[in-house]
């Protein structure tokens, strides 16, 4: 017999699982959270968005600081490193306070197994406790993808750089990152405005991959220039050198090897399926668990939410995926809330950093028309303010009905800007709504009414 009933047992307690969690408790359920930290936050908080971001902040405002004084003294990595642990620390207590704030949830640290499709073993540090649930999200996550490669357990990842205890405690004279995505990229920046040399290694013949080419093709000519972009660079091994680590590599026929004093792995994550999981008959592969629009597994009382699913490893995706999870689980499974994928903006924190969101330049590929209007930040007030001239945005409208289906931004305040263009986009506004929308001056998102205008 089981040790313990619940409603919901959530395995993981990030942005996949605690926003159904509290949402399902609120209505008088029993609800369990399974995570191996122990805290709400998942690895977002522990190593992932919210550390990295912090510390990019830092050396943002440095640069920006730099380039508006004069003054060149730079940031100390201790600096950028306290400001992450402060956030952190903030986080986790205002979580804690979530939880303790909402009545029937329990939150539980240890490791979740299937036994079935209503039943978990728990183990934890006392050993383990069989619990039964008529719902179980799964919201495991992803960890970072370690290739069979020889001496690759030499490099550094994300849980060294960004964790509650890092490895790297401080600034390295040089690094050498393999992999050319969102990870590698913005990890490059943050390093090259701290003043280390660094040079990226990317497998294929394009960086961001699956990202707008345009996009990307304008980010790359505004990053830092010290940021050596090698492509087509094939690492075949990773050993130990003086100065640090070697890196081999073969590129068009060649066999090249590079030394720095830091080696850091960044060619992706893979989800984390529970153990057990294989067994229950539903459908999984290397990218994730197979949910459909309701984040259900198959007919199951079982959903997978986060980036255990594959579909877009964001922690804001996530969140949503959460609370539709939850909303369907209220709703005895049937059918009341859908996850829509069409209108997710989604930024790469480099320096300038950029953003994209819905439809842009895969949209004849869709089988939309598209109509572009631009906007360039050398016309802005806010960027002339800044003194981040480079970049500007670029909107997609759908063709006869102007109905803005997309958009992206490279430059000063592009994280906040997606923002405004996805609701847009998720709203199905047109060139003539935005156009007539007074946005404040002197902001960069005077450019989104600006590029609207244009077609008017």
């Amino acid at each position: 017999m089981p040790d313990a009933k619940y409603d919901v047992v959530t395995i993981g307690a990030g942005g996949g699982a605690y926003p159904a969690a509290l949402r399902v408790a609120r209505s008088g359920r029993r609800v369990l959270l399974v995570d191996p930290h122990g805290a709400l936050g998942g690895n977002c908080l522990a190593e992932g968005c919210v550390p990295s971001k912090a510390m990019v902040e830092v050396a943002a405002h440095g640069r920006r600081h730099a380039r508006l004084t004069g003054d060149t003294a730079g940031i100390a990595y201790a600096h950028a490193l306290a400001h992450k642990e402060a956030v952190q620390a903030t986080r986790y207590a205002q979580h804690a306070r979530e939880l303790a704030a909402q009545s029937g949830v329990t939150l539980q640290r240890g490791m979740a197994r299937f036994l079935d499709r209503h039943r978990l073993v728990v183990e934890d540090e006392a050993g383990s406790t069989i619990v039964e649930a008529r719902h179980i999200i799964v919201a495991s996550g992803a960890d970072a993808f370690i290739p069979p490669l020889p001496g690759a357990d030499l490099c550094l990842t994300s849980r060294d750089l960004f964790g509650r205890k890092p490895t790297l405690t401080e600034r390295p004279a040089s690094v050498i990152i393999i992999g050319g995505g969102t990870i590698g990229m913005e990890t490059a920046s943050l390093f090259a405005a701290l003043g280390t040399s660094v040079t990226l290694l990317q497998r294929g013949s394009r960086m961001l991959a699956g990202m707008d080419a345009n996009m990307v093709a304008t980010l790359l000519t505004l990053l830092d220039p010290g940021i050596r972009l090698v492509y087509n660079a094939e690492v075949t091994a990773i050993e130990r050198s003086n100065g640090g680590v070697r890196v081999r590599y073969s590129r068009g026929g060649a066999f090249v090897q590079e030394e720095a004093a830091v080696a850091i792995m960044a060619i992706g994550r893979r989800p984390v399926v529970p153990e057990g999981f294989g067994a229950l008959g539903l459908a999984f592969d290397q990218r994730g668990i197979q949910v459909d629009a309701t984040l259900r597994a198959g007919t199951s009382p079982i959903y997978a939410c986060g980036d255990v699913n594959g579909r877009q490893p964001l922690f804001h995706v996530a969140v949503r995926e959460s609370l539709v999870a939850g909303h369907n689980i209220l709703a005895g499974d049937t059918p009341c809330d859908y996850m829509d994928y069409a209108a997710i903006p989604n930024t790469i924190f480099t320096m300038p950093a950029a953003a994209q969101v819905g439809l842009t330049d895969a949209g004849e590929a869709s089988g939309v028309s598209l109509i572009e209007s631009t906007y360039a930040f050398a016309d802005d007030a806010r960027a002339q303010i800044c003194g981040e001239t480079g970049g500007g945005l670029h909107l997609f409208f759908e063709e006869g009905s102007l109905r803005l289906r997309g958009g992206w931004v490279v430059g000063v305040d592009a994280a906040q800007l997606i923002g405004e263009i996805g609701v847009a986009v998720a709203a199905g506004l047109s060139a003539h709504e935005l156009a007539r929308f007074p946005d404040q001056h002197p902001m960069a998102a005077e450019g989104i009414s600006h590029a609207a205008r244009a077609l008017l």
